[in-house]
């Protein structure tokens, strides 16, 4: 009767021990990126990695997790991994049918540019202001699987037809009024283009800036006898407020004597902000090489993008980052300027970063070597040898974009729907 029971015994535990076997085989991770090198700026980590993901999060980060626990898996050999790319310079508040605005048919739409450039957060740069974000929010920001947050612009009407001169339209308690309102989304103030007399722009840009606790972005506009670039980075700006278009050489910041200004200088020890924001008349390489010689490179690196800038010299964000790359700032330091620096920049420091927990928003990238031709805001070329190219792009655990079908099954054994259609 014992050996019986020690047989019966023995039998349950091998039933319980190979069923835990069987467990522990089941895919634990919806997609594992395998083999590539991973850059995270956030968490001072370059090295070769793999990301597993699994419910739209980052699961974990580490060398030679199995390929076994995973459903899908990329190989990403010879590819960096890096946080979802964030362009913190952008205009898509496009479908308004409003013609020869930003606020109309020179924006883009986000999801049809973001994903094929590695790109999961945009920042629409104040393309709207407290009287018409409300319609960019539902036309545009709900409608969109890129994560798109905005900087509201000062003036009520933003890029639209009226301008953004006119001094009863720069109301700063109204705009901080909808910047409080809709914090989930709007992550700064921003002036622009200003032609008028005067710091009345900038001013209430940062009154509006400080009442709801926010940083202004500033295109500068126009100099006169009384705006000028040392007083603004000087004495206007806040730390922490950006300066964009910071190699447009259109406001004094090269000197004639091709140096740069020392007001740049004296406003990064201040704190402020130097955001690339390329454009289509915000780049050139007489500005850009000298003050790269000197040393002086962006905090973060846009593409200022919109209908006039990405078929013309700025092209997209791994472009522009190509740019700098071959301006000699280290591969690390430009992943760091378009991943962690935006990131903390517009508050938002649950984004740019890979680790455990983290919204799975996933860039991989590809870097060719070869002789390859970059062109400034003027059309003028600058020979170079390093090209980024965005290969996959991952949001919120969800492959978008993936040049070469690295995450895909091959054909010959997908479980394809066969059928016929008839009308």
């Amino acid at each position: 009767m014992m050996f019986h029971m020690r047989r019966a015994t023995f039998a349950l535990a091998g039933l319980l021990l190979g069923g835990s076997i069987l467990a522990a085989q089941e895919p634990i991770y919806d997609l594992l990126l395998k083999g590539g090198h991973v850059i995270d700026p956030k968490n001072n980590l370059s090295a070769p990695m793999d990301v597993a993901i699994a419910g739209g999060k980052i699961a974990r980060v580490a060398a030679g997790i199995p390929a076994a626990q995973a459903r899908r898996v990329a190989d990403v050999s010879g590819l960096y991994v890096v946080p979802g790319l964030i362009d913190m310079h952008v205009h898509v508040y496009a479908g308004t049918g409003v013609k020869g605005v930003i606020a109309g048919d020179q924006s883009v739409y986000p999801d049809g540019f973001s994903f094929r450039s590695g790109v999961t957060t945009m920042v629409d740069a104040g393309s709207s202001g407290a009287r018409n974000f409300a319609d960019f929010r539902q036309r545009v920001i709900e409608r969109s699987r890129t994560r798109v947050l905005a900087f509201l612009n000062i003036a009520a009407g933003g890029m639209g037809p009226e301008g953004e001169d006119d001094p009863k339209l720069l109301d700063a308690q109204e705009a901080a009024r909808v910047a409080k309102a809709n914090r989930d989304i709007i992550v700064g103030i921003k002036t622009a283009h200003y032609k008028g007399h005067g710091w009345t722009s900038i001013e209430r840009a940062v009154e509006a800036g400080k009442l709801a606790d926010i940083p202004v972005m500033v295109d500068f506009g126009y100099l006169d006898e009384i705006r000028n670039l040392t007083t603004l980075l000087t004495e206007k700006l806040r730390p922490g407020d950006i300066y964009t278009h910071a190699y447009s050489g259109h406001r004094e910041e090269l000197l004639p004597d091709g140096k740069l200004n020392p007001a740049m200088w004296a406003g990064r020890k201040r704190g402020v902000i130097f955001d690339l924001g390329h454009g289509a008349g915000s780049f050139f390489w007489y500005v850009a090489v000298p003050a790269f010689r000197e040393k002086f490179y962006p905090d973060v690196i846009s593409t200022d993008l919109h209908t006039g800038s990405m078929n013309a010299g700025m092209k997209d964000l791994t472009n522009v980052m190509s740019k700098v790359l071959n301006l000699g700032v280290p591969l690390e330091d430009v992943i760091r300027m378009t991943t962690w620096n935006p990131a903390r920049v517009i508050r938002r420091t649950e984004l740019g970063r890979l680790e455990a927990g983290a919204e799975a928003d996933v860039t991989v990238l590809r870097l060719d070597r070869g002789n390859f031709g970059f062109v400034d805001s003027a059309g003028a070329r600058m020979n170079g040898s390093q090209l980024l190219v965005a290969e996959m792009t991952i949001r919120a655990g969800r492959v978008e974009w993936d040049l070469n079908g690295r995450a895909a099954q091959d054909w010959t054994t997908f479980p394809y729907q066969k059928g016929t259609w008839r009308k």
